[in-house]
């Protein structure tokens, strides 16, 4: 095994085959072995067209592979916005992974911006992330009322905000 991409994939074409949760891989990989942090998996289409995207913004897992893994299952079958990914579909899918590093506050929208940091909005117990680096983000307030949205949080509500590094891996 290569990459986490690599890792994301086997694991959903093993998944959606098999309906069980693969092993982590004995090779490979040896630098995320040790390593905690929140993870992304996004999949899209081979258009780019997003075709599921999961993940955690802190680590529940003891390893950045196991969070992999976990998150690329759901991310493949438990996505609300999309039916569980079928195995016709399995050839024409493309997968990232982004490490999450850890959050630290943001005072004013003045400290974002959307393509280096990624943003978590909270209010009212509820939460919201965009990853950075997104099509069609541009702005921070573009980023920001999407995070909104994605928290169930109306645009006129005080929110906290918070910025994130991703390391960010692609096929």
């Amino acid at each position: 095994m290569k990459n986490l991409p690599e890792l994301a994939r086997k694991t959903v074409e093993h998944y959606v085959v098999t309906g069980t949760t693969p092993s982590i891989p004995e090779a490979g990989l040896n630098e995320f072995r040790s390593k905690q942090a929140g993870i992304f998996v996004t999949i899209k289409t081979a258009e780019q067209e997003l075709r599921g995207c999961i993940g955690t913004i802190s680590p529940v897992c003891n390893n950045i592979l196991e969070e992999t893994i976990q998150n690329a299952i759901s991310a493949a079958t438990r996505d609300p916005r999309f039916k569980p990914i079928q195995s016709a579909e399995l050839k024409e899918l493309n997968y990232e992974v982004s490490v999450l590093h850890p959050p630290e506050p943001a005072s004013s929208l003045d400290e974002l911006d959307p393509i280096k940091y990624g943003v978590i909005v909270s209010s009212r117990g509820r939460r919201g992330l965009l990853l950075p680096d997104l099509d069609g983000i541009n702005t921070v307030e573009e980023q920001v009322r999407h995070a909104m949205y994605k928290a169930g949080l109306h645009p006129s509500e005080t929110i906290a905000l918070q910025r994130f590094q991703v390391d960010k891996y692609e096929e």
